[in-house]
């Protein structure tokens, strides 16, 4: 039987993105939950058995369970997300000098709080550990 090789890659994709995310739990920085999700969409397309695995994992149900079930969030989970994201924003509005890029990159930076306290509901931390 031959091994399909996309699969292989959205496996490697997923490794490499659960690998990034697990480092991200560690430095602030670096952004968890962003990786955590592209994994596991990766997990998906590559392989049933490593999707049932990584969401049985302690990360994946720390990160990304309440988001999946319910399309919600602790307010910790976002503010984790989104202060990092918009610490390396607001480095590159500082950096650059032309008007209409850092129009883009202040654009970019609200519509991403308007998104996340709009469209993702946000839980206390103790529903989140409950569901």
């Amino acid at each position: 039987m031959k091994r399909n090789p996309w699969k292989i890659l959205w496996l490697a994709a997923a490794f490499l993105c659960l690998g990034i995310g697990a480092i991200g739990v560690i430095l602030p920085i670096l952004p968890t939950t962003p990786f955590l999700l592209v994994a596991s969409v990766c997990f998906a397309k590559g392989s049933e058995k490593f999707h049932r695995w990584f969401c049985g994992t302690k990360i994946y149900k720390d990160h990304l369970d309440s988001f999946v079930k319910e399309r919600a969030m602790t307010l910790k989970t976002k503010l984790c997300i989104l202060l990092p994201a918009s610490a390396m924003l607001i480095l590159a509005f500082l950096m650059m000098q032309n008007l209409p890029g850092r129009i883009v990159i202040a654009g970019l930076i609200i519509f991403k709080y308007v998104y996340f306290f709009t469209k993702i509901r946000t839980v206390p931390a103790v529903q989140a550990e409950t569901t």
